[in-house]
């Protein structure tokens, strides 16, 4: 089918952000400054190669998610701790902050909530910004890896990509069966990995992670979370996920108690009233 005349002109439109984020609230610089002092840890839990662990974390206290030994990525899932239908939201998370999230950043809650659940506090991978081929760090754009991708790809069963790692770990820790926590896994913050969309196609792609051991990605929970991180089948990314023939390394997650923490007054959520014009 031949272009239309006015092609060229109708590519050249200007963009518009659909988000201006100038008015979207920020965790204040006192409360920021609060979290980031006075840690004392009070747990940790090492994350598996190929599989996925909880965590809890009280409003007020920091976590951080590290490399310990090897390049590699993780995949986060978060819930209200008392609420497990309040979850995290990546695409609205997206939508507000891009496709990569760093320093200063918030992860926001599903509807009806739609509030801040956690604000990062350091990025160790600040410095790596956007390469050559538009690849950045922590995105919010992939899915998880997961079995059925993987079964209608490929074929076969694959037991340990990131979604079946983060449904056994939601399971074991709640007690549900895996039928009912495998719809409570959604979407995830992809930690330490390195994405993006190629010019050409559009389609999604990974990168080997800059991660090495020492890195680490901070937060400070702004309300009580459960948490869920698998170290996922792919190592580093840099060939392939959902694989046995990568190298996986261990994540460790810390929890601390901060200066913030005892008095720590959690966000409510969004004030839309939910008429929906009824």
């Amino acid at each position: 089918m031949r272009e239309p005349a006015d092609a060229a002109a109708r590519r050249a439109i200007a963009p518009v952000i659909c988000y201006p984020n100038e008015t979207l609230p920020r965790l204040p610089e006192a409360d920021v400054a609060r979290a980031k002092t006075g840690w004392q840890k009070v747990g940790e839990v090492l994350v598996p190669p190929r599989d996925g662990a909880t965590f809890r974390v009280k409003a007020g206290q920091a976590f951080r998610i590290s490399s310990v030994e090897g390049p590699q990525v993780g995949d986060l899932n978060l819930w209200n701790a008392h609420d497990l239908s309040e979850r995290f939201y990546s695409g609205k998370t997206r939508a507000l902050h891009g496709t990569h999230v760093t320093t200063g950043d918030r992860l926001w809650s599903s509807f009806p909530g739609l509030r801040p659940m956690a604000t990062i506090l350091e990025d160790s991978l600040h410095w790596y910004g956007k390469d050559a081929f538009g690849g950045s760090v922590h995105d919010v754009i992939g899915t998880r890896c997961d079995p059925y991708t993987h079964n209608l790809l490929a074929g076969g069963q694959y037991h340990h990509c990131c979604h079946s790692n983060l449904t056994r770990a939601l399971a074991a820790e709640t007690g549900m069966p895996l039928a009912e926590a495998e719809p409570l896994v959604h979407d995830v913050l992809n930690v330490f990995m390195c994405t993006g969309f190629t010019r050409d196609t559009g389609q999604y792609f990974m990168k080997a992670s800059p991660v090495r051991p020492g890195d680490h990605l901070d937060f400070v929970a702004e309300i009580d979370l459960l948490g869920a991180l698998s170290a996922c089948p792919g190592g580093d990314c840099s060939a392939e996920h959902s694989s046995d023939a990568a190298a996986c390394f261990p994540l460790l997650v810390e929890v601390f108690d901060t200066q913030a923490t005892p008095d720590w007054i959690m966000p409510p959520v969004n004030g839309y009233d939910r008429s929906h014009g009824v």
